[in-house]
Formats: structure tokens, C-alpha cells, sequence
């Protein structure tokens, strides 16, 4: 099966003109709120600056399909002068009572505009001495957990990956497992035999208190034909009574990237019940296509609306796109196709 897009996509694209979005808009986290009847989508941007300094928008809609922003301003930005100072991207929503946590990628230094042949790449101090620490020496991301009630204010809780490690995509489960919290990541070093994945994969990591992570799992590597490269999770496990439904992207051997679903068990989210084999999205329209990033379809949420799962995504790494399916046949295509990894 695949996803069905929006036909009034993109549902976001940049601001001409603006200093903070001008050129970017893209990667969106998603939440609904049944009671108020509205979705919320959180999205990264950036205006024209060179240093590429990235922020996160915030637009919503009554009918999880046309959007309006929400602020003509950015809601959370990279802190002035901090390991997160240089951008804040990739946003992923959980609540838990009151509070939505935010997980978002960041790094110390603007990226610079990537994208450019002629760019410097990352705005990195002048005359930094190699004996600064690896994280600042490469502008290495690391992942942060933001914690706010209205999307507009908001307590910077800290960095909840390990600094020693290059590490995003990390993506918390909405609920305890067994009294522990769970997370999805994926730890960039983490190959070679040690690690039982030659490509950078996901993990699967528990913890009492958000601060200690070490219990980490290899959950899923890149094994099928359009995963030739590295893998990583995308949007926060959904509850079915079939098991947690999450979406992945992998990167294949033509650098596009893809979209897969994976359904884990719900006592034991380390074992995979199902995966499709096949991917759900692939880029192919022009707001995929044509960007910075061409050949990119990014999900950062979803949410469930009766049946139908809306999956909102970013495209080529400039605009945002909305498509989606049914939660039910798409759970049951990733089980009917079983478990997809050889040593499962």
C-alpha cells in the first residue's frame, strides 16, 4: 500500500520576505487536540541568513489539512549561546498530562546553507583549537528535550542524548512501558560488528528519569532493497491494539529518501511484529523534487483522526506535505508482511 497525498499540497512553504522563513519550511511535528478540534503542526524554518540559523514555527488547522500559521514569529529558537545555539530542527510531540515534550535535533553552530557548493559549511568560531571538545570541533547534533503547555512557552529541559555520540531521530514513546520511559534513536558512530549494523540504525533505549539512556537496543538496521544506507525513525509510536505503530525513513542507494512502517509489540516494543517491506512514500512530486534537499520526504508526525492517519512531512527539505491512509490497513499490510529482518 501507499500513502495518498494532499492534493492541495504543499500545505506550508516559505515566506518570501521573512527574516526566519523566508526559505525554509519543512520537518513538522504534529498533535492533535480532540477537544478543541484542532491540529497543531510545529515545523522547522529559516530565512535567507548564511549562517542557516534554524527555528519552529507553528501552524494549525480544524480539519488536519489547511493550515494557518499560528504566529507570524518563530515559537523556539536556538538558545543565545549554548550546545543548541546553532539551530533546533526535527521536532517530535508526546504529552504527557499537561505537557507536550518536544525532542528536537540541534548542534552548537549554525549547519551553514549546506545545500550550496561555495557554502563554508557550519559557523564554527574562528581559529577553534582541535583540542575543543568533538562535539564543537565537528558541530555534532545532539538532542534536546523542550517541555511546553501552549506551544509558545516553554522550558529548555535539557539535552537527552549522550554528547559523545552524534545522535537524532530520537523520538520518546507517549506512555510508560513497565514503569520505564522509552525512546527511539539513531546513534550516527554506532557501526561496525560491535554494534551488529554496518549502517547508522535504530535503536531502541529505556530510562527512569529521561536523564540515563544506556539501556540501548539495536532494533531495526537497513536490510531490505531501498534501505542501502542508513535508516532512522521518524514520528512518535501510535497505541493500536495491534501493537505501537511508527514510521521510518531510510536512505537509498540514490540518497532519495523513503518512508516504511514498523509495528512493535506493546509490552515489548524490542520486538518487531511487523515491517513493510515495501516503502509508503517515496518523493516523486515537485515540492519533493525540487529544493535543497531533492529527493526527500521527511515525516515528523502524525495523528489519528477516526480511522484515517494523517502524516505530515517535510519536502526536499523546503516545504510540507500532508498524506494519508488507514490506520488498520496500514498496520496490517506491516504485519501481513511479518518480520523482515534475516535474524529476527
Amino acid at each position: 500500500m501507499k500513502l495518498e497525498r494532499y492534493a492541495g499540497n504543499p500545505i506550508l512553504s516559505p515566506t518570501a520576505g521573512s527574516d526566519w522563513e523566508g526559505l525554509v519550511t519543512c520537518n513538522p511535528g504534529a498533535w492533535y487536540e480532540p477537544d478543541e478540534g484542532l491540529v497543531y503542526v510545529l515545523y522547522r524554518a529559516a530565512g535567507e541568513d548564511p549562517a542557516h540559523r534554524i527555528h519552529f514555527g507553528l501552524a494549525v488547522s480544524s480539519d488536519g489539512l489547511r493550515f494557518e500559521r499560528a504566529s507570524d514569529r518563530p515559537v523556539f529558537s536556538p538558545s543565545a549561546d549554548n550546545w543548541d545555539g546553532g539551530c533546533v530542527e526535527d521536532p517530535r510531540i508526546v504529552k504527557f498530562g499537561a505537557w507536550y515534550f518536544v525532542t528536537y535535533a540541534s548542534r552548537p553552530f549554525p549547519p551553514g546553507q549546506y545545500w550550496r557548493p561555495d557554502d563554508a559549511g557550519a559557523r564554527l568560531p574562528e581559529g577553534m583549537a582541535p583540542e575543543f571538545p568533538w562535539l564543537l570541533r565537528e558541530n555534532a547534533t545532539s538532542t534536546g528535550l523542550a517541555m511546553t503547555k501552549d506551544f509558545r512557552s516553554w522550558i529548555r529541559a535539557g539535552r537527552i542524548t549522550d554528547p559523545r555520540v552524534d545522535d537524532r531521530d530520537v523520538i520518546l514513546f507517549p506512555e510508560k512501558i513497565d514503569g520505564r520511559f522509552a525512546m527511539l534513536h539513531r546513534p550516527m558512530n554506532w557501526t561496525g560488528p560491535e554494534y551488529g549494523t554496518e549502517y547508522p540504525a535504530i535503536w531502541i533505549a529505556f530510562s527512569d528519569d529521561l536523564l540515563d539512556w544506556s539501556d540501548s537496543r539495536l532494533l531495526v538496521r537497513a536490510d531490505l532493497a531501498w534501505e542501502n544506507n542508513k535508516i532512522g525513525g521518524n514520528t512518535p509510536p501510535i497505541k493500536t491494539k495491534y501493537g505501537w505503530l511508527t514510521l521510518y525513513h531510510a536512505v537509498g542507494a540514490d540518497r532519495h529518501y523513503r518512508i516504511g512502517a514498523l509495528v512493535l509489540d506493546l509490552d515489548d516494543p524490542t520486538r518487531v511484529l511487523g515491517r513493510t517491506i515495501h516503502w509508503i512514500l517515496q518523493p516523486e512530486e515537485w515540492y519533493e523534487t525540487s529544493g535543497f534537499y531533492p529527493g526527500c520526504v521527511f515525516p515528523c508526525g502524525t495523528v489519528v483522526i477516526g480511522d484515517t492517519l494523517y502524516v505530515y512531512y517535510g519536502g526536499a527539505d523546503k516545504y510540507i506535505g500532508v498524506a494519508t491512509c488507514s490506520v488498520e490497513k496500514l498496520v496490517r499490510t506491516a504485519l501481513m508482511c511479518g518480520m523482515a529482518d534475516p535474524d529476527g
